[in-house]
């Protein structure tokens, strides 16, 4: 669906899609930081870790989730564009949301080293999905707006505005509620609490698919991670190319006859 054609820029996009990611995105961040904010504690409390063993783990996975974006952008980019990935990365997100909801709620009845290890790999799940959904979802809302058109590119403006608000409202509203539930109530209750908020963020996402504009520059010459990765190929057929040129002249050197030592005596 291009976004230059007036007939399509009529019947999709715009504000009435742009509103619905601010709300996706509302979710989203109300299901992460209600972890996150709080994971520390977790980790010195029912999982029995000192404080530097639970800061080590989770500046680990501070740094994985900081990390994966660079991964994600050029699969995105490259080839599953961000539609297919928000979709991919926000089911990973669920089920990681799921078992830590699940591994906390086993843990407090039997804690062991096989919960322990559920727990991770359901945070490190979280991750993988988070690191997927970040670079996407904001530059999807961004796309459902044509620059070229002067209303909708102060309506793009304003878009990020309201982004931005939405996230301090849904931020600040988790530190809140999820903080007081995990504690005062139950972890499990207050996991799964997040994973409800990342299904409605995905239900709300899907909801809005017959509306969305898709941007169409997936793959081409223009992409800058393609670009990379086409310099990168370059060098590495032209280094093949050098030896193979070097071995061939090596072999086409003429060789001096053998002389017997017996010659010199």
């Amino acid at each position: 669906m291009a976004i230059n054609d007036a007939t399509v820029r009529f019947s999709s996009g715009g504000w009435k899609s742009a509103r619905l990611i601010i709300f996706v995105e509302m979710a989203e961040r109300f299901a992460f930081f209600g972890i996150s904010s709080n994971l520390i504690t977790y980790l010195t409390g029912p999982m029995g870790e000192s404080t530097a063993v639970a800061a080590a783990n989770v500046n680990a996975w501070i740094g994985t989730i900081s990390f994966l974006p660079l991964l994600w952008a050029f699969v995105a980019d490259a080839f599953l564009g961000r539609f297919r990935t928000i979709i991919i990365s926000s089911s990973l997100y669920i089920l990681g949301l799921g078992l830590l909801s699940f591994s906390a709620m086993v843990w407090s009845h039997s804690p062991n080293q096989l919960h322990a290890t559920l727990f991770f790999v359901s945070l490190y799940l979280i991750a993988i999905g988070q690191g997927g959904y970040k670079p996407c979802i904001k530059v999807f809302g961004a796309d459902q707006f044509d620059e070229n058109d002067v209303n909708e590119s102060k309506a793009k403006s304003s878009y990020f505005n309201w982004l931005m608000f939405g996230n301090c409202v849904s931020i600040s509203t988790t530190l809140f509620i999820s903080t007081y539930i995990q504690e005062k109530v139950s972890w499990s209750l207050g996991f799964g609490i997040q994973c409800v908020s990342m299904l409605l963020a995905l239900f709300l996402f899907l909801l809005g698919t017959k509306t969305y504009r898709f941007s169409t520059t997936r793959g081409g010459k223009n992409n800058p991670f393609a670009r990379v990765g086409r310099v990168f190929m370059e060098a590495v057929k032209n280094r093949r190319q050098d030896h193979l040129s070097l071995g061939n002249a090596s072999e086409s050197l003429p060789l001096l006859p053998h002389q017997s030592s017996e010659q010199f005596r």
